[in-house]
C-alpha cells in the first residue's frame, strides 16, 4: 500500500527519454573546377566546405541543448524505509520527496543559457565576416599575383630583346662590350624576378583555395578588375556602424551572460524547499498514516557568497574587456579608413600619372639607344623605373584591397 501510494503520487510525472540527436555531419571538402574562378564562387565554396564556419554554426545548435537543460525542473525521489524486522511488530514508510526551487533559479538559469546562444549566434556572425574577408582579401592576393606575373613576364621579355640589341651593338662596334654585360645581368635579374613572381602566384592560390579546404588549386584564373578601387563610407560613418559589428555585439553578448551568471550565482543564495509525501504502515497498530514533511537548509555558514562574488568580478572583467574591445576596433577602423583614402589616392596618381610617364621614358630611351642618341644606361634606368613603379602600384592595390576587407571585417559585411 505504501509503495502504491508513492507510484500513485509520482503519476503526474512522467519520464520522458529525449531523442538522442544525430551526430553532426562535418562539412565536405569543395575541389573547384578547372576554368576560371570569379570572387562569388570563391565565396560560395568557402560558404560550403569551411571547417572554421562550421564549426561556429555548430558551437551556435549546441547552445541550444544547455537551454533545454536549464529549463528542466529538479527530478523526485523515492524514498522507503522500515523500522523493526519482525512482522508483527514492523513500520513501513513510504514516501516521496518533491523538491521545489526558489529565488527564481529556473528563471535565472534559463537567461544564462540563452545569453550563452547570443554570445555563440555573435560568434558565428564574427567568423561568417572573418571568413569572408579572408576571401576577398586572398582571392585580390591572386589577382595582384596573376598581375606580377604579367609585370614580370614583360619585364624579362624587355630585358632578353635589350640584351640582344645590345650584343648586335658590341657586334658592331657601336657600344662597349661592358654594356653588354651589363644587359645580361639586367635580363638575369628580370628572370629570377619572374621566378618569385610565379612562386608567389602558387602561394597566393594556395592560401585562397586552402579556405575551403583543398590544397591543390584547380582553377585556371581568378577572374577580376584588380585596378577597381574599393570605396567606403567616410570614417564618422564607420564609427557610428561599429556598434553593430559582430565583434562588439559579441563582447556585449559576453558581458550580458556574465552579468546573467550573477544573478544564478545570486539566486542559489536561497536554499530550496523539500515536500514530502507518503505513507505509513503500522503492523503492531494495525493501521495506515500519511506522512507529510517539509525540510529546508539553514543558510548559516555555506550562503554561496564565494561564488557570487567571483561572478560579480568576472562581470567586472567581461564589461572592461568589451569596453577595451570597442576602443581597439575603433582605432583599427580608423586606421584602415585612413589607409584606404591615402591608398586610392596614390592608386590613382601612379596610374594616371607616373606610369604613362615612365612608360613613356623607356619607349623615348628604347627608341633614342636604337638610333644612337642614347647610352645603353639610359635605357636600363628607364626600364627600371618603370618596373618599379608598376611594383608599386600593384603594391598600393594590395593595399587599398587589405584596408577595405579590414573595414568590412570590423563592420561585418
Amino acid at each position: 500500500m505504501p509503495l502504491g501510494l508513492a507510484v500513485a503520487l509520482l503519476s503526474p510525472f512522467p519520464f520522458v527519454v529525449p531523442a538522442m540527436a544525430q551526430p553532426p555531419v562535418a562539412a565536405a571538402t569543395a575541389v573547384e573546377g578547372t576554368g576560371p574562378l570569379d570572387l562569388e564562387g570563391a565565396l560560395s565554396l568557402t560558404a560550403a566546405s569551411n571547417f572554421s564556419l562550421s564549426a561556429a554554426g555548430k558551437e551556435l545548435d549546441s547552445t541550444e541543448g544547455g537551454i533545454m537543460q536549464a529549463r528542466t525542473i529538479p527530478n523526485p525521489e523515492i524514498e522507503a524505509n522500515m523500522e523493526d524486522t519482525r512482522r508483527a511488530t514492523r513500520s513501513t514508510t513510504a514516501q516521496a520527496n518533491i523538491p521545489i526551487e526558489l529565488g527564481g533559479k529556473r528563471s535565472a538559469r534559463i537567461g544564462a543559457a540563452e545569453r550563452a546562444r547570443d554570445v555563440a549566434q555573435a560568434g558565428l556572425s564574427s567568423v561568417r565576416a572573418d571568413i569572408r574577408s579572408q576571401v576577398i582579401e586572398s582571392f585580390f592576393g591572386v589577382l595582384i599575383a596573376q598581375e606580377r606575373v604579367k609585370l614580370a613576364t614583360g619585364s624579362a621579355d624587355i630585358a632578353t630583346r635589350a640584351a640582344q640589341a645590345a650584343a648586335r651593338r658590341v657586334a658592331a662596334g657601336k657600344i662597349s662590350p661592358v654594356d653588354e654585360t651589363k644587359a645580361r645581368v639586367e635580363q638575369a635579374n628580370a628572370e629570377l624576378e619572374l621566378a618569385e613572381a610565379t612562386a608567389g602566384l602558387l602561394s597566393a592560390r594556395q592560401r585562397l583555395t586552402a579556405l575551403w579546404g583543398n590544397t591543390r588549386p584547380q582553377f585556371s584564373e581568378a577572374v577580376g578588375d584588380p585596378g577597381a578601387l574599393p570605396s567606403r563610407p567616410a570614417p564618422e560613418a564607420l564609427q557610428q556602424a561599429l556598434d553593430e559589428s559582430p565583434l562588439v555585439a559579441m563582447s556585449r553578448a559576453e558581458l550580458d551572460r556574465r552579468q546573467a551568471l550573477v544573478n544564478v550565482e545570486r539566486s542559489r543564495q536561497y536554499p530550496d524547499l523539500t515536500l514530502s509525501l507518503g505513507a505509513k504502515r503500522d503492523n503492531e497498530a494495525n493501521r495506515n498514516m500519511a506522512v507529510i514533511g517539509v525540510a529546508i537548509p539553514l543558510p548559516l555558514f555555506d550562503r554561496n557568497q564565494g561564488n557570487l562574488y567571483q561572478a560579480i568580478r568576472q562581470a567586472d572583467k567581461a564589461q572592461d574587456e568589451h569596453l577595451a574591445n570597442r576602443i581597439a576596433l575603433s582605432r583599427t577602423l580608423l586606421q584602415a579608413s585612413n589607409q584606404l583614402s591615402v591608398s586610392r589616392d596614390s592608386a590613382r596618381l601612379l596610374r594616371e600619372t607616373v606610369l604613362p610617364a615612365a612608360e613613356q621614358a623607356l619607349n623615348a630611351a628604347t627608341t633614342g639607344f636604337d638610333a644612337g642618341k642614347f647610352s645603353y644606361l639610359d635605357v636600363l634606368d628607364a626600364q627600371r623605373t618603370l618596373f618599379q613603379a608598376r611594383i608599386r602600384y600593384l603594391g598600393v592595390l594590395a593595399q587599398t584591397h587589405q584596408s577595405a576587407t579590414t573595414i568590412d571585417r570590423i563592420l561585418g559585411r
